[in-house]
């Protein structure tokens, strides 16, 4: 059975990109707000969008950070990543730069989003446990055949790298 997963990604520019991992299909993602839905929570303030991201997390057993060019130091992105791995969920990243977006282009490689987020205890970066992929390729096709290849793999990594920790 395959696992229940939240999707974490910059929308505007990364949509696309995400929406082909999403696809992939070898684990239950969620699907992410439309405009329309996401301009109606995004009036109602920062509690609004907190209580959104908290009923989309509910019941998921891993967040999936898509990193892209601008992926890391979103306040709602840290913010999922935060409450992901408090929470006691995997947490695992998966670079998507390299997959073509709608209009064929890719983009530059964003810097690491675990960076942004510390563990209070120790002051270590959440990095230093959290594992993130940059799938190999020459071309976009490449790069989702091993996204698709190992996606469920790293889930499953993420996971058991929570429990342990």
């Amino acid at each position: 059975m395959a696992r229940k997963c939240f999707y974490s990604f910059h929308y505007e520019p990364d949509n696309w990109r995400a929406s082909q991992v999403r696809n992939i299909g070898v684990i239950e993602g969620n699907e992410p707000a439309k405009d329309n839905d996401w301009e109606s929570v995004s009036r109602g303030g920062d509690a609004a969008i907190e209580k959104w991201i908290d009923s989309q997390m509910s019941g998921r057993s891993c967040v999936i950070v898509l990193i892209g060019a601008g992926t890391a130091g979103r306040k709602w992105i840290t913010h999922e990543i935060s409450k992901g791995w408090n929470d006691g969920k995997g947490v695992v990243g998966i670079r998507i730069h390299k997959l073509k977006d709608r209009n064929g282009n890719t983009a530059n490689t964003g810097s690491n989003p675990f960076d942004h987020v510390t563990f209070k205890s120790s002051g270590n970066k959440l990095s230093s446990v959290v594992k993130v992929y940059d799938p190999p390729g020459y071309d976009s096709r490449d790069v989702y055949a091993h996204i698709s290849d190992n996606l469920s793999k790293w889930v499953e990594e993420a996971v058991a790298i929570r429990a342990a920790n």
